[in-house]
């Protein structure tokens, strides 16, 4: 598995009574310095529930860059195509989170340098599956995009895409001619609903028609739904009554369907372990502090979820 993607730490903010206001002063309860980013909570998370993950993207040379190589490594994720820019600092994201909602300010760094061309055939030819996350935190690698998509699919790899949110709201990003590269397509309903225009998610989904192989759309606690083949199956979540924050629970979500993807699970399996997964992240704070190690994701799915693993 090769992960190409943004790399950047979280400074998390919990226990708000409230989002803060222009000119006044708020407190948190509790703060947690974390691995972040949606590429890097992916990986990592993929890793410990037992896939081989290597990953490209693009740090600086300072103390956040170390704390990303060694967490990263830590859960066995092969570092090895990580670059080091000699000109630009480690991303950092702050969240604020007030109950399930949050707010979330990031500051890209290095992120901003990664291009297609840095992911060579010669990785790309290294793993069996694609997968690539935020494209519009990363504005080197998205003009470069379908080309990447193109040649991993013809070196024979499968691929997957969660497009996140766009801080610019424009949701240019060549979909058209990109998701037919796409095996499995990993919105959640607002970006969804976004990138392709429309209203609703049944709008978004026949704007896409059969372009994508395997479209799952997230929705937080309400579940999530996938669409393959002409069809539509509903997933209902794993409620966690006691949660302690939702960020990465999407990309914890991304971790497990694809996890049991490139294992070659049937898509009902592996859209449960998705939303397993997810809710799973909600049990601790930050998006990996909960996939300690297998073992700990078992004793979860077991203890909270009644889910055998």
């Amino acid at each position: 598995m090769l992960v190409v993607g943004e790399l950047n730490v979280d400074l998390i903010l919990n226990g708000l009574d409230k989002f803060p206001e222009v000119g006044k002063e708020i407190l948190a309860r509790n703060m947690l310095l974390t691995l972040g980013s949606s590429s890097a909570i992916f990986a990592s998370n993929l890793a410990v529930l037992g896939s081989h993950v290597a990953f490209c993207g693009c740090i600086g040379r300072d103390g956040y860059a170390d704390k990303i190589l060694h967490d990263l490594t830590q859960k066995k994720v092969d570092c090895t195509y990580i670059i080091r820019s000699k000109t630009s600092d480690t991303g950092i994201t702050v969240a604020l989170n007030v109950k399930e909602d949050r707010a979330m300010v990031t500051y890209p760094g290095a992120m901003n340098e990664l291009t297609a061309d840095d992911i060579t055939d010669e990785m790309l030819s290294s793993a069996k599956h694609l997968h690539v996350s935020s494209i519009f935190l990363q504005p080197a690698l998205k003009p470069g995009l379908v080309s990447l998509f193109k040649r991993a699919r013809a070196l024979g790899l499968t691929t997957s895409l969660d497009p996140q949110w766009d801080p610019a709201e424009s949701w240019d990003c060549n979909l058209h001619e990109l998701i037919p590269y796409v095996n499995v397509f990993l919105p959640n309903i607002e970006e969804l609903k976004n990138i392709t225009g429309k209203k609703s998610m049944d709008e978004a989904l026949s704007a896409i028609g059969d372009a994508a192989a395997i479209v799952v759309v997230k929705n937080g606690s309400a579940g999530a739904t996938l669409y393959c083949k002409g069809k539509t199956t509903e997933q209902a979540p794993f409620l966690n009554k006691n949660v302690i924050d939702a960020i990465g629970a999407g990309d914890s979500f991304n971790a497990g369907f694809i996890h049991r993807f490139v294992h070659g699970a049937p898509v009902e399996s592996c859209l449960a372990f998705g939303a397993l997964c997810g809710a799973i992240n909600t049990t601790q704070a930050g998006g990996t502090t909960a996939f300690s190690d297998y073992e700990a994701v078992k004793r979860v799915a077991h203890s909270i979820f009644k889910f055998q693993v």
